[in-house]
């Protein structure tokens, strides 16, 4: 009597639309499994063609080159005595499902489409695919002649069903279906399914992993049974990092945990666990018992295959572990490095360029670029054949082996600090210093010759030269030269990027980075078309709190010692004159409020939806010890005229890592106007009413108009 059960999953760095390299790394983890004595693998959702293809989706060529992908997985013999369960899209009657789909020893035995589509914050699968609402429904699949002369099968089972083996039953879900309040594993449980498949493309937030944890272990820990979660890792072409994190779960314990962040392409988790201790755990929940009595049965695929052997009773089996989470430092340590390395190879640039200012933002971003090159070196120390040829092929160098961070540093890594005249010498020294310590490759230049150039030539047109309003000019002229020094400085940002590996005699251009958190994006508190506008932002998404934490976590385990000054000092634009020789300008005082209060706005506007009366209402009771009702007003009016002012910026916002639920980006999560009546008479008017209403039932004399 076989009990023993021996699954795969995996965590594998899909790319939209490569089908080649996709195929490769399918093929990879199948093998992989196989020599571990798995007899069932689990992949990533849509893993064939890579979860981001967005509206490549539409193209008929995706679907014919994911089965073209298909068949040379039926046809190969890595897939031979194994049940493979892949992901890719499937147009059924004219309908684009979402699917798995299931084969074993070139047979299909059935595709099962998705029942609960993601479709809120970054995801939009309601665009593509329409759910299957037929539950425990099966239909009759004509596969496509390319299918049909490898498997010898013209109709395979399309629905909600089951795979009954000779000695055990597996049920599909597929990512969102876990997080949905009536998840298929609930029911499917109950008609006798043991084993549970879940194949994911879930991203990386920051203090997000535990949730996804908890749900796999909670899914058994009240039914009995067995999890498998596979999810896809990487940057797949867009903003998002998917976080791997594929795990096995038994009765509600984790048995098998995997790397969240890793620059293995391909990462195979094995267990083999003892069908028996689902049966006894089952056994003693009578509520659950009772309720199987009456469920109603899913159709059942009978697959002529066990997962176990005949005899196994001295096989040993997998015994529960306690997960490893990062910390919130760790995890912006390690994400946002590993994004930043799948972005450099697959761009095929030959490194990064930034304007590091010697404050936090930008030093935050060097660090995490320091972050990935120790990556680089640790795989290579380990093994990792094909992250060696990836950094051979970025350096230009075919014998090359990293083995210092630093020393890889300084050949793709290009520091630039932008000084002017209103630049102290302390952050040009804090800049020097860092970039000593990490080895990044550093110039030092001057701006002031090309600000004074634009400058001139609005002279020579107008006859008029603005000053700076400490020299008594206007608020607007003020703003102005600010603005012209900034977006000099992008643009020598993207020069220096294109042509300073060609005057060291290196080959290849450099990738820009920016550095404005998700703090200063919701603000506005940047320049249009500033150092803010680059190729991607590693930080983006990323509040400033968190951020001086990780410069914190830097400070202890990377032993840069620069960082420490860059934290004790108060972060500042230094784009107004100086005063003694000293900065005057500090970004709290130009914004009008903190960075803490920021994040908290961030959090009620998008988290909580929050409009401004919602605010005014929630902030009220959060900062009673703090604020009265008419200060809460204030802040809560002066925020909003500064988001709605300054949305505009939101449009042309670099691509930027997501690790916030709060991210104002335009791109596809937070969808909102950027033309606004930034008065928000009705709204205000509002608060205003309410602060009166709470002011006379504290025995406070209305003075004034709450400003």
């Amino acid at each position: 009597m076989g009990r023993a059960v021996t699954v795969a999953t995996c965590a594998l760095n899909q790319w939209a639309l490569d089908f080649e390299g996709n195929l490769e790394r399918i093929s990879r983890s199948i093998d992989i499994a196989k020599r571990q004595g798995a007899r069932y693998r689990l992949g990533p959702e849509l893993e064939i063609c890579g979860y981001g293809c967005s509206d490549h989706y539409y193209e008929s060529d995706t679907l014919l080159h994911s089965f073209q992908v298909l068949a040379k997985l039926l046809e190969s013999p890595a897939t031979q005595d194994i049940i493979c369960d892949v992901g890719m899209p499937v147009l059924h009657r004219n309908v684009r499902y979402n699917c798995r789909v299931i084969f074993f020893n070139k047979k299909i035995l059935l595709i099962r489409p998705k029942i609960s589509l993601a479709n809120a914050g970054n995801y939009r699968e309601l665009r593509w695919f329409t759910p299957w609402n037929k539950a425990r429904h099966v239909e009759e699949y004509f596969l496509p002649r390319i299918i049909q002369e490898v498997t010898g099968q013209e109709t395979v089972p399309f629905g909600d069903a089951v795979l009954a083996t000779k000695d055990t039953c597996l049920g599909a879900e597929i990512c969102e279906e876990l997080w949905a309040p009536n998840s298929p594993h609930i029911e499917m449980g109950l008609d006798g399914v043991e084993i549970f498949t879940n194949s994911s493309g879930s991203h990386h937030v920051l203090r997000k992993a535990h949730t996804r944890v908890d749900l796999v272990n909670s899914a058994t820990a009240k039914n009995g049974g067995i999890y498998i979660l596979a999810n896809q890792k990487g940057c797949d072409g867009d903003r998002l990092y998917y976080d791997g994190c594929a795990m096995i779960s038994m009765n509600g314990e984790t048995i098998a945990q995997g790397s969240q962040f890793s620059l293995d392409d391909v990462e195979v988790l094995v267990a083999t666990l003892d069908l028996e201790d689902v049966r006894s755990y089952r056994a003693e929940i009578s509520s659950r018992n009772l309720a199987a009595s009456k469920v109603n049965p899913y159709p059942r695929v009978k697959v002529n295959f066990a997962l176990s052997c005949s005899d196994d009773v001295a096989v040993p089996t997998c015994m529960p572990i306690q997960w490893r989470h990062h910390s919130p430092e760790e995890e912006i340590s390690l994400g946002p490095a590993c994004w930043l390395w799948d972005y450099l190879r697959r761009s095929k640039q030959a490194g990064f360029l930034l304007p590091l200012s010697g404050g936090i933002d930008s030093s935050a971003t060097a660090c995490i670029v320091y972050s990935m090159c120790h990556q680089v070196c640790l795989a290579v120390k380990n093994g990792n054949a094909d992250v060696l040829a990836d950094v051979r092929r970025i350096v230009g160098d075919e014998a090359y082996v990293p083995e210092d961070p630093r020393e890889l540093c300084k050949r793709i890594f290009t520091t630039c600090y932008m000084a002017s005249e209103n630049s102290s010498q302390d952050t040009c020294n804090r800049a020097k210093l860092l970039a000593e310590q990490i080895g990044s490759y550093h110039i030092n230049l001057n701006i002031d010759a090309a600000v004074k150039a634009v400058v001139g030539i609005f002279n020579v047109v107008t006859g008029r030269t603005p000053c700076f309003s400490v020299y008594g000019g206007s608020s607007r002229e003020n703003l102005a030269l600010q603005n012209v020094q900034a977006r000099i400085r992008m643009v020598l940002a993207y020069l220096f990027a294109q042509l300073t590996l060609w005057t060291r005699g290196m080959p290849g251009g450099l990738l820009v980075l920016a550095s404005a958190n998700v703090d200063e994006s919701l603000r506005g508190y940047m320049t249009k078309y500033d150092c803010s506008s680059a190729d991607i932002n590693p930080i983006g998404g990323i509040s400033k709190t968190d951020l001086k934490n990780f410069i914190q976590y830097c400070i202890e385990n990377f032993q840069l010692t620069a960082l420490r000054s860059i934290m004790s000092a108060p972060p500042t634009a230094e784009l107004e004159p100086l005063v003694d020789g000293q900065v005057s300008q500090t970004d709290e005082a130009d914004m009008g409020m903190t960075y803490a209060e920021l994040s908290i706005y961030g959090k009620l506007r998008k988290i909580a939806k929050a409009g401004p009366y919602s605010m005014f209402c929630k902030l009220i009771n959060m900062w009673k010890e703090i604020c009265t009702p008419r200060e809460v007003a204030s802040k809560v009016k002066h925020f909003f005229r500064m988001y709605s002012i300054n949305r505009h910026k939101m449009t042309t916002l670099t691509p930027s890592y997501h690790a916030e639920n709060y991210s104002p980006d335009d791109n596809r999560f937070d969808l909102r106007p950027f033309l606004y009546n930034t008065t928000w008479s009705w709204q205000f008017r509002c608060i205003d009413k309410q602060v009166s209403k709470l002011e006379k039932k504290e025995g406070i004399s209305l003075v004034e108009d709450v400003d």
